[in-house]
């Protein structure tokens, strides 16, 4: 903290000189409101608080020694209310690490496990050590300590980039898996380096958001085993250790008393090339687990105020995880909101996405509540107001709210509705047409109310989460013996289909229709209302081999092949193309001022347009999107329609007036793969009012 930093803060010269001598070092109470570890000009800030500890001591520790060199007790005089903050003079930050210990009262029945001789990981550590190295976890047998973070990082001119929902294109990736394959080419593998070398390949694809799994500090070594041969970890890397540390071995480079540096460049590139930046936060539970679990952080300081217990002290487990993060308690509602204050302001985020989010408005007990307080907070706190708030609005314990989330009008769904529906649809259940037409067009029966509409939809066939775009067409079952849990793992309810073979196949026709299939689902995802999302490799027909549940899958089976761009490149070429045709019609994106032509913003067709309705019994629907854009002059027209039957069915276009004609964008259904897409230096064919769709097709026109 610099002296302009203190000066903004209130702080005072005075304020900066020891009082008291303990243990050799010279110390003075310091602030009680800024929690963690902060430099000074001339020593180092810390505080923690404990509701139920009788006391606590600060241990110092030289890097990587099991020991630690100095214990300061903090004396009584040094506690306010719950509070214990110490300022400690002549500390130089890298010669050091450090930890609590905290002694109170012992009664598991109540909660209440302190041990005073526990060492205790800082909540609001902005570093983690011993980290830094993949799939090795020295913490477990010293104990975790923190590191004290110089925040000094130059943004220049770079901001969040603010884009409407409406405009977001979302990729969703793996910071390690994206680039770890030796065909990656980058020079810095599975890194944050690593990822930044390939924001060319991300603008040339023209996606406008990147959504990180897990990025925070977590234990891969969880559950560390040896199954098939290869090494087991938590690779997804849902067991959060520390909400405010960065994964430290992300980063290329060890960074000492510097981390996050690596992962604010990659940031800062993204915003300038574009690309807004949306986390995967996990505030559901830690990887502390339940009473058999690790006890490094929250169970030594206030294990009754952190999680959820039943009345005998065991963990509620609404999060298949061991433990519930009890996200309503004042306590933990304010360290949620810190950190998402922290990464705002700190690393620039520009959204966040809420793994198992149900859970953030679950009571003490465990119980739904109607005005989760912490969900409100996060929906009105002015440091997050430019921020997206996306919500996985279901958890583990049973609780299923996609569109009864507590929204209040700012959260956005992962629609998992869109999902389902649609991948029935597309695969052939024709019954699910009125399901498939309603999510194509904002699924309305969802997002009203409290919503924002469409904006409140995030549309998706797939995600880190289940088969893969090509895998859900070439599957019928999970595959995943590698897991070894014998294959009781992972969803069951895939609503895949195989075309025809398992898995791989020399079958030419069965080939070619995934092919068509994969094409399908894409036109149809970046033809819908809402916010599209995608799996990163679903552009070149990337696998994992039929595991639906590659959580710990650190190897080829998650990795993405780069090989595979090349082999499929003309996937690439239909994804980057239905990309940009999105952007190019903001009457798919939004409502506009009505079209001159007269027609709704969005309508449902049948083979026949305006007349009758979408039923259970419709095999081809089709959406028009119309809409009027001012600063170009003209009326903006979409129809996509979509037939999955396995027969080919003549279609009537809806009619225009004098002088304008409908061309053909897109016809997965075209006699050679080469010819499914026109633009205009293609050369587009001309509608008047017919067209034949071949079986299992989609085609898109425009005016």
């Amino acid at each position: 903290m610099t002296r302009r930093d203190m000066t903004a803060l209130g702080i005072e010269e005075k304020q900066m000189i020891p009082v008291d001598r303990i243990n050799g070092f010279d110390v003075r109470p310091g602030f009680y409101e800024i929690y963690g570890a902060t430099a000074l000009t001339n020593g180092v800030n810390f505080t923690i608080h404990s509701n139920n500890a009788v006391s606590c001591e600060l241990l110092l520790f030289r890097r990587g020694e099991k020991e630690p060199y100095a214990v300061l007790p903090f004396p009584d005089s040094y506690r306010i209310g719950k509070v214990y903050s110490m300022i400690v003079f002549g500390l130089k930050i890298a010669e050091f690490e450090y930890a609590f210990r905290m002694d109170g009262p012992y009664d598991p029945k109540r909660g209440l496990l302190f041990d005073k001789n526990k060492i205790l990981l800082d909540p609001y550590a902005r570093a983690v050590t011993g980290q830094s190295e993949w799939g090795n976890n020295p913490n477990k047998d010293i104990g975790y300590r923190a590191r004290v973070v110089v925040n000094n990082f130059d943004w220049g001119k770079s901001g969040q980039l603010r884009y409407p929902m409406h405009d977001l294109i979302i990729y969703e990736l793996h910071v390690r898996g994206f680039t770890r394959h030796p065909s990656s080419g980058v020079k810095n593998p599975g890194t944050f380096d690593g990822l930044k070398e390939k924001i060319p390949y991300l603008k040339e694809l023209g996606i406008t958001a990147v959504e990180l799994m897990p990025i925070f500090e977590f234990d891969e070594t969880v559950g560390k085993r040896e199954v098939n041969g290869r090494t087991l970890l938590d690779y997804w890397g849902y067991n959060t250790v520390s909400f405010f540390a960065p994964n430290s071995s992300y980063a290329a480079k060890t960074e000492f008393n510097h981390e996050g540096e690596e992962l604010k460049s990659l940031i800062r590139e993204l915003h300038a090339n574009g690309i807004e930046v949306i986390l995967d936060v996990v505030f559901n539970h830690t990887a502390e687990g339940n009473e058999f679990g690790p006890f490094f952080s929250f169970k030594g300081i206030d294990n009754n105020i952190y999680y959820m217990l039943t009345p005998d002290g065991k963990y509620y487990n609404f999060s298949g995880c061991g433990n519930t993060l009890n996200c309503n308690h004042p306590i933990v509602q304010q360290m949620i909101l810190e950190c998402l204050r922290y990464w705002t302001v700190t690393y620039r985020i520009d959204g966040f996405r809420f793994d198992l989010a149900s859970i953030l408005g679950r009571n003490e007990d465990g119980s739904p509540m109607n005005q989760p307080p912490l969900l409100k907070n996060l929906a009105a706190d002015p440091v997050l107001g430019d921020v997206k708030l996306i919500a996985e609005a279901w958890d583990a314990g049973g609780l299923y709210q996609v569109g009864s989330f507590p929204a209040w009008n700012r959260w956005a769904e992962w629609n998992g509705r869109y999902r389902d529906d649609m991948r029935s649809f597309l695969k052939g259940d024709y019954w699910f047409a009125p399901e498939a037409a309603k999510r194509m067009y904002g699924s309305p029966d969802l997002y009203s109310g409290q919503y924002r509409g469409y904006n409140s939809s995030i549309n998706f066939i797939t995600c880190h989460d289940g088969f893969s775009l090509y895998d859900l067409y070439s599957y019928n079952e999970k595959h995943n013996l590698d897991n070894g849990w014998n294959n009781t793992d992972g969803a069951d309810d895939n609503r895949s289909w195989n075309c025809g073979e398992e898995g791989e196949t020399d079958n030419i026709e069965v080939k070619k229709l995934r092919r068509r299939l994969i094409r399908n689902a894409c036109a149809v995802l970046f033809c819908s209302r809402g916010t599209p999302m995608f799996l990163a490799g679903d552009e070149f027909c990337s696998t994992r081999f039929g595991n639906n549940n590659p959580y710990c899958q650190d190897n080829e089976i998650s990795w993405e092949d780069w090989s595979l761009l090349e082999k499929n490149r003309d996937i690439f070429e239909f994804f980057k193309y239905m990309i940009a045709f999105r952007k190019k019609h903001p009457a798919i994106r939004r409502d506009t001022i009505p079209a001159q032509i007269g027609f709704p913003f969005i309508s449902v067709h049948t083979e026949r347009p305006w007349q009758g309705k979408v039923t259970g019994d419709s095999k081809v629907i089709g959406v028009l999107f119309a809409g009027y854009i001012q600063e170009q002059d003209r009326d903006d027209l979409v129809y996509i329609a979509v037939n999955v039957h396995w027969e080919e069915h003549e279609i009537y276009l809806p009619k225009l007036g004098d002088g304008m004609g409908w061309k053909l964008c897109v016809n997965t259904g075209a006699d050679k793969e080469e010819n499914c897409l026109y633009d205009e230096n293609k050369g587009m064919p001309h509608i008047k009012e017919r067209f034949r769709m071949k079986a299992r097709s989609v085609a898109v026109f425009e005016v």
